[in-house]
């Protein structure tokens, strides 16, 4: 099942573990120390052009004659939208440019273009999610509490529906989020009036948000605005489905484990560090795609640090693919087609009972524990030759199809 000693797991003595949580706040002190007038000029230019775009994207909407031209402003405005919920939305809300001191991008302040409030989602994402990854039964964001994607997790009649929810909340994600960030909020408040409040706030933000998407702008259309109300449907669509698969794919391919609450107790920062290495996986991307994604394809790198400038994951990324090499370390990624698909092979077997799986629950590709090594005397290894989790997996017999 899930892990429950991460350091027997990784194959790493506590000093390595230490030594590797020195480097990794080296890395932390490097950037926050580098931050200026660059990291500046770039989020504020996203902004701009992502404006820009939104702007340039309704007018040929409203403007054109064709359907070449219709389907052109669709896809530019779900572009803009994923720009805005995922590279500025979703990145400011984690305080990354909380350092400049600036109202428009500080995390208190930014209202992203979506159903969902962004202080439900805050304290969801950035505290739940982020400060207890893949933890069972404490981060809600294993499975989204609809899917099941950890044998931890006991298989129920509903989950043979699985492959058919999938599909819906990959279609309603923005939805999905918003509901998600709203049952979080109110699992910390006991009193009614709170939680009266709270779903008060996401009633007023739909209601703004569904206004300005199916009622203002298809007004300001006059007789075209069955155009405008279809293309504002489908680039919420276009975009909903981008950010699922974004998301997906840096949480449940291969390799992105699980832990159980014993696992983490009294766990110091390194532990802390060691945790979102073993539990994130990333997908390889150029500058554009990286962009589109929020830099979401860093996934690891923003687990380990989610409130630095997404701009400098890359940089970043290049310093922690070096300590995995130098510690035997996994570091999980792979081309995006390739952790879809891997996450929707979890997806759809998990939707069966147990008993018509074949691997153990403690050595299934999905779920993994300390386990599935043989248990073996402890070997002393040289700095410089360290036998880690990476070549421990690598001993093991492996079976890309296995179930």
């Amino acid at each position: 099942m899930a892990i429950t000693d991460i350091k027997q797991y990784a194959h790493l003595s506590p000093a390595d573990v230490e030594a590797l949580g020195c480097e990794l706040d080296t890395i932390r002190r490097d950037i926050e120390s580098s931050r200026g007038a660059r990291d500046a000029t770039y989020i504020y230019r996203t902004i701009a052009a992502q404006r820009f775009l939104d702007a340039a994207a309704r007018l040929m909407i409203f403007g054109s004659r064709s359907r070449a031209g219709w389907l052109c402003g669709v896809i530019a405005l779900a572009t803009a939208k994923s720009i805005e919920n995922m590279e500025i939305g979703h990145n400011v809300g984690h305080g990354q440019w909380d350092w400049m001191n600036d109202p428009e991008v500080h995390s208190g302040r930014w209202e992203w273009d979506m159903a969902g409030v962004s202080a439900q989602w805050r304290y969801s994402h950035n505290y739940r999610h982020h400060m207890f990854t893949n933890i069972v039964g404490v981060d809600d964001d294993i499975g989204f509490g609809v899917m099941r994607v950890t044998r931890d997790e006991p298989w129920r009649p509903r989950h043979l529906l699985q492959p058919l929810q999938n599909l819906l909340l990959a279609v309603t994600f923005e939805w999905g989020i918003a509901l998600h960030g709203l049952y979080s909020e109110q699992d910390r408040m006991t009193g009614t009036a709170e939680k009266k409040a709270e779903t008060k706030a996401l009633l007023g933000k739909i209601a703004r948000q569904t206004g300005k998407d199916y009622l203002l702008f298809p007004a300001l259309s006059g007789r075209r605005w069955r155009r405008t109300l279809a293309a504002d449907a489908t680039a919420n669509v276009l975009r909903n489905l981008w950010a699922y698969v974004v998301i997906f794919c840096g949480h449940f391919p291969d390799g992105a484990e699980k832990f159980t609450p014993a696992a983490v107790a009294q766990e110091t920062q390194p532990e802390w560090y060691l945790r979102q290495m073993l539990g994130s996986a990333d997908f390889e991307a150029g500058p554009a795609l990286a962009f589109l994604s929020g830099h979401l394809c860093h996934q690891i790198e923003h687990h380990l640090f989610p409130d630095l400038p997404s701009n400098r994951y890359p940089e970043i990324a290049v310093r922690v693919r070096a300590l995995c090499e130098k510690y035997d370390l996994p570091y999980t990624t792979g081309p995006l087609l390739r952790q879809y698909l891997l996450t929707l092979r979890t997806i759809h077997k998990l939707a069966l009972p147990d008993r018509f799986l074949i691997a153990t629950s403690d050595a299934a590709p999905e779920t993994a524990s300390e386990r599935r090594f043989p248990v073996t005397a402890p070997t002393v290894n040289p700095p410089d030759a360290r036998r880690g989790l990476r070549t421990a997996l690598a001993e093991l017999p492996r079976r890309w199809l296995q179930l």
